[in-house]
């Protein structure tokens, strides 16, 4: 039989008091923690409630900036202007200059020309040049002039020289200048590029004329025809067609390279001289990348040319005929005086010229330098260099599809 004890509390006075203080104190202890839990609590939940709304906001707020950010991702921002509002940038420029005092400055835009002339040119050569400008001059162009030469001062003569725009590098090439000075970015508010020589006869070209049917006809590369009775024409396709407007393609039935109805590339068709194009303004955009940096002659690029026509060359690319020019073949690069190969500016020409003319014309013809053979030389050099880089990039890009792709046997005209 289990015996059960009880515990009894003491009977000592001092002893139960002890107890019944230990009591109420763990009664006490009790309690506070009991309200202490009910505030943690609450806290906790407030804290809770707060976090939640906290972490929605954030959500609602990430959603709206990846958004944001997807939509922006779709705008195209050229490289730099990342860091600005999008209305500030300004993504092109033009050759308009501008007062230094009462410009507007409302935002509105003035009336800019629409389309503009560039050319190489060189003081010997004044004459011919200042008839072409006057020409375009009047029709409403931008004028602007490379000077190979280093001469400028002398061509304050003419009325129109402090409307144009003059950049001088000596022995440089058009473009060499174009590269430089007729960035895309630059030019974009041009309709036209004219990227002339010096040597053409304007006597049956107007401008004006020449534009309205480029836009009729759809040619976003063209040049003006040359008379055959007046120019040294080197391609047959270059050469004016009487009675015509326009023409696209050549017949040549005899010799080696022949053009015919069936012809699909250049010079047969889809092709014009370098001597005096005319690029639309996205046409040009595509040429001034193609144009390289080093190889200031162009030879080469001509060939393909059709590929900047903004479709179908045989199509985009002509010759207009009831424009034309007359191409002299001047000689000018490569032919200088013996004084400006040194440096020395054209102080000579005035001592000649209080000289008999026969004497002065045989002193000038005896100093002169002839480096044709050797800009020729080079050229030829650049071409082959341009032909290889073609063919190596044509090569190396597994992406680009070459759209008048043709068999072996074709790949010549």
């Amino acid at each position: 039989m289990k015996t059960l004890t009880c515990i009894s509390l003491p009977s000592d006075p001092k002893s139960r008091s002890y107890l019944c203080s230990l009591f109420i104190g763990a009664c006490l202890f009790c309690g506070v923690y009991f309200l202490a839990s009910e505030f943690t609590v609450k806290d906790y939940k407030d804290r809770s409630s707060r976090w939640q709304i906290s972490v929605f906001q954030n959500a609602h707020s990430n959603s709206i900036q990846n958004i944001q950010s997807s939509k922006c991702k779709n705008q195209c921002r050229p490289s730099g202007s990342e860091a600005l509002p999008e209305g500030i940038v300004v993504k092109t420029s033009n050759l308009e200059v501008q007062p230094l005092w009462g410009a507007t400055l409302n935002g509105e835009k003035s009336s800019l020309s629409k389309s503009l002339l560039a050319m190489a040119v060189g003081i010997k050569q004044k004459e011919i040049v200042n008839q072409i400008v006057e020409k375009f001059i009047s029709s409403n162009f931008v004028v602007m002039l490379f000077h190979y030469d280093g001469v400028v001062d002398e061509w304050r003569e003419f009325a129109w020289s402090d409307h144009a725009m003059h950049v001088t590098v000596v022995n440089q090439t058009k473009w060499w200048f174009a590269k430089r000075f007729l960035h895309p970015d630059i030019v974009a508010e041009y309709n036209y590029i004219f990227l002339w020589d010096e040597d053409l006869g304007v006597e049956n070209f107007h401008p004006g004329r020449y534009i309205s049917i480029v836009e009729d006809e759809g040619l976003e590369i063209s040049q003006p025809a040359l008379d055959p009775k007046k120019s040294r024409v080197h391609h047959q396709i270059t050469a004016r067609v009487r009675n015509s407007r326009v023409h696209r393609r050549t017949y040549k039935h005899r010799g080696s390279g022949r053009c015919d109805d069936q012809s699909t590339a250049p010079p047969c068709v889809g092709w014009v001289e370098m001597m005096a194009p005319v690029f639309s303004k996205a046409a040009w955009r595509c040429v001034w990348h193609m144009i390289q940096n080093e190889l200031i002659h162009a030879w080469g690029v001509d060939m393909q040319l059709g590929y900047c026509a903004q479709g179908d060359r045989t199509k985009n690319v002509g010759v207009v005929d009831s424009e034309y020019v007359v191409h002299l073949a001047l000689p000018t690069l490569g032919v200088l005086d013996e004084n400006e190969l040194h440096g020395e500016g054209h102080d000579h020409s005035s001592q000649r010229e209080k000289l008999p003319k026969s004497v002065a014309l045989a002193q000038s013809e005896f100093h002169k330098v002839d480096n044709r053979s050797a800009v020729r030389r080079q050229s030829f050099i650049e071409m082959q260099i341009f032909r290889s880089r073609w063919a190596n990039a044509v090569k190396e890009d597994k992406c680009w599809v070459d759209p008048y792709a043709q068999p072996a046997e074709d790949s010549k005209p």
